[in-house]
């Protein structure tokens, strides 16, 4: 099993910024806040699942051929292999909680096939 992240690590990204509150062999929570108009990719991943908790703003969220609204206390699975994204289309920020759970938590697992910032391999 691989986990290549570290408890503290924080990143940038082109819609908004996240940071690992704690991991293990098997697990990693981050808090993930999405910008105004901030949009992630369309994404799927081999080798984990995610829960997502939404924790502050309006979130619009794609799971497989489903896009629905959840706000704040509400919470989403995303299966292994599952087309996911999450969307803000709010004037504040979107803050939610990931946890990861699976044989390979690495951002090589990304698998991303839509993405408005041109991600896209």
């Amino acid at each position: 099993m691989a986990n290549n992240y570290s408890r503290g690590q924080k990143d940038t990204r082109p819609w908004g910024k996240w940071e690992v509150i704690d991991c293990g062999d098997t697990f990693c929570v981050k808090r993930i806040t999405v910008s105004p108009g901030g949009v992630l990719s369309l994404q799927m991943h081999h080798y984990r699942s995610e829960h997502w908790i939404i924790v502050n703003g309006t979130a619009v969220v794609t799971l497989g051929k489903l896009e629905f609204e959840k706000t704040a206390g509400d919470a989403i699975f995303i299966p292994e292999e599952v087309k996911h994204r999450i969307r803000n289309e709010a004037d504040v920020d979107l803050e939610f909680i990931e946890i990861q759970y699976g044989e390979d938590l690495d951002e090589d697992d990304i698998v991303r096939f839509e993405d408005i910032y041109g991600r896209v391999k």
